[in-house]
C-alpha cells in the first residue's frame, strides 16, 4: 500500500502537470484572416508572446494552402522550401512550441512564400504570459482563466479526497 507521502507526491505532481498545460496558451496564426495570403504575420507576430508549451494553429483551404516549415532564417528569408523540416496540408495544422527559439514557417504553395506568406515564430521560456492575439479566440479558443481555475479546482478537491482516504 502506498505511503501518504508518495500518495502526496504524485498528487503534487498531477497538479503540476495539469496545471502547466492548462495555461498554455493556443495561437490561431494570422488571427481571425488565418493562414492566408491577405494577413499580415510580421505585424501579427510582433503582438504576440510564444512561449514554451504553447500551440500554433494553421487554419487554411486545404488544397489551396499548406505550412512548410524550414530550417534557417536564410531559407525563411529566401523562400527556399527545399530545406523542409515538416510540410502539413490538411487544412487545420497544430504546432506545439517546444522549445525555446526560432521557428520559421512558410506556405508552400508556389510563389505564396515569395508573396508573404511567412512568418517568424521567436517562443521564449519564462514567466511572461503568453499572448494570444484577441481575434485567435474566434479561431482556435486557447485556456481562459476560468480553465485554469477549473483545473486548479478539480486538484484541490483530488488532494484533499487523497488526504481523507489515505
Amino acid at each position: 500500500m502506498a505511503t501518504m507521502e508518495n500518495t502526496m507526491f504524485l498528487v503534487f505532481v498531477f497538479v503540476a502537470l495539469i496545471t502547466k498545460e492548462a495555461l498554455a496558451a493556443q495561437h490561431a496564426v494570422g488571427g481571425s484572416q488565418g493562414w492566408d495570403e491577405s494577413t499580415d504575420f510580421d505585424t501579427w507576430a510582433k503582438g504576440q508572446t510564444f512561449k514554451v508549451g504553447d500551440q500554433l494553429v494553421f487554419k487554411y483551404a486545404s488544397g489551396l494552402h499548406s505550412v512548410v516549415e524550414v530550417a534557417s532564417e536564410s531559407a525563411y528569408k529566401n523562400c527556399d522550401l527545399g530545406s523542409a523540416l515538416n510540410s502539413m496540408n490538411g487544412g487545420s495544422n497544430v504546432v506545439k512550441l517546444n522549445k525555446a527559439g526560432t521557428r520559421y514557417f512558410a506556405c508552400g504553395t508556389l510563389g505564396h512564400c515569395n508573396q508573404g506568406m511567412k512568418v517568424k515564430i521567436k517562443t521564449v521560456t519564462g514567466n511572461a504570459p503568453s499572448s494570444p492575439a484577441p481575434s485567435s479566440t474566434s479561431d482556435a479558443p486557447g485556456p481562459s482563466q476560468s480553465s485554469a481555475s477549473f483545473v486548479m479546482a478539480v486538484a484541490v478537491l483530488l488532494a484533499t479526497f487523497m488526504l481523507y482516504v489515505f
